[in-house]
């Protein structure tokens, strides 16, 4: 049986993990912690302090994100100590960039601004002072603006610790700190995978989805779980849908296996088909050789369909039918594809496009 560790949290004396910290025993027991650069999955930094509390004995105020439990620790998070430093925080935060809600995409679904709501503050006590930087438009993908962020380093971890491409980090310091990839390059200039981690990441508006600006704001979006079809893997994501149309396609870690809430560059941002005015929406039909292909019903396409695959099988025999099937498919739909080809049509040969 696993040891714990008594400590006591806001007067309530309760039994940790080995290894977890205060965030962590706090979340477990529903007590509220604010933070902004905590990622589960990936190290835990303690770098935007907004998630300090009070623990008897110390010296200072701890970040509760990164301090482990202890035995006997004795941990207090509500009270006017912790709650003026968090605003003070939150205030630097807030005067540190540009961060006008009234264009931002993440208007409505971002942890900077929930944090204000919730802190209760009108403005900030100081001046606000934006970075300055020009807005980062040059793919088709990715939109970054580096006014709004606010150095939480989450993209880094996510994009170096998650997915192991290792493209982003910090570079310059104090007031002309940034986070990009080497050399202070484009996204598209440099080996970036466009996986789309660094913005299932971003708590602010800083890094954000290009396909979907102007798109439906967060509240006027319906999240509908799906299964990626682009290979055999079975990615569960989220469609982002809005007047009937899909804006952008976001990850779900609570969706757990296989891929716990990951994505690829095609699963993530190749949607564009979906509603382009060239894709099929019924079977097409050539009923003589050179002839023009013609609109028909489903049930006319299989049944032509059926119609040649007998008259091949009865002139040619069965062995001069194959069968390929596609990666995109489910499993139930492949095992029901090849159960087709043995036993309705009555040969082996068929085979699958991941294994060619």
């Amino acid at each position: 049986m696993e040891k714990t560790i008594p400590i006591t949290i806001d007067g309530k004396s309760v039994e940790a993990s080995p290894g977890q910290t205060i965030l962590d025993v706090a979340k477990g027991q529903g007590i509220f912690i604010p933070s902004l650069c905590y990622y589960p999955g990936t190290a835990k930094v303690g770098a935007c302090r907004v998630c300090v509390v009070e623990v008897e004995g110390a010296r200072s105020l701890v970040a509760s994100c990164a301090m482990p439990v202890s035995p006997g620790m004795v941990v207090r998070t509500d009270t006017e100590k912790v709650r003026a430093a968090q605003r003070m925080i939150v205030e630097f935060i807030w005067a540190s960039g540009d961060h006008n809600c009234l264009t931002c995409e993440r208007n409505g679904a971002c942890e900077l601004q929930d944090l204000v709501y919730r802190l209760g503050l009108d403005k900030p006590r100081f001046d606000i002072d934006s970075p300055g930087y020009e807005p980062e438009t040059s793919n088709t993908m990715i939109a970054r603006d580096l006014n709004k962020c606010i150095l939480c380093g989450r993209c880094i971890r996510a994009c170096n610790e998650i997915q192991v491409n290792e493209i982003l980090d910090f570079s310059c310091r104090g007031s002309r700190a940034k986070v990009g990839p080497a050399f202070d390059t484009d996204y598209i200039d440099s080996n970036c995978y466009f996986c789309g981690e660094c913005v299932d990441a971003c708590p602010v508006g800083a890094i954000t989805f290009k396909q979907a600006r102007f798109k439906g704001r967060p509240w006027e979006t319906t999240k509908v779980k799906t299964t990626c079809t682009y290979c055999g893997v079975g990615c569960q994501l989220d469609l982002n849908v809005h007047d009937g149309k899909i804006i952008k396609v976001t990850g779900n870690r609570d969706y757990g296996q296989p891929n716990m809430g990951s994505l690829c560059a095609k699963g993530r941002f190749g949607l564009d088909f979906i509603n382009h005015p060239s894709r099929l929406k019924t079977p097409l039909i050539r009923k003589t050789k050179g002839g023009e292909l013609q609109e028909a019903t489903w049930d006319e396409a299989l049944d032509f369909v059926a119609d040649k695959l007998k008259a091949i099988k009865a002139e040619n025999g069965p062995d001069s039918i194959a069968g390929l099937s596609s990666a995109r498919c489910t499993n139930e739909e492949n095992y029901l594809f090849q159960k087709f080809l043995r036993a309705v049509v009555g040969t082996n040969n068929v085979d699958h496009c991941a294994r060619l």
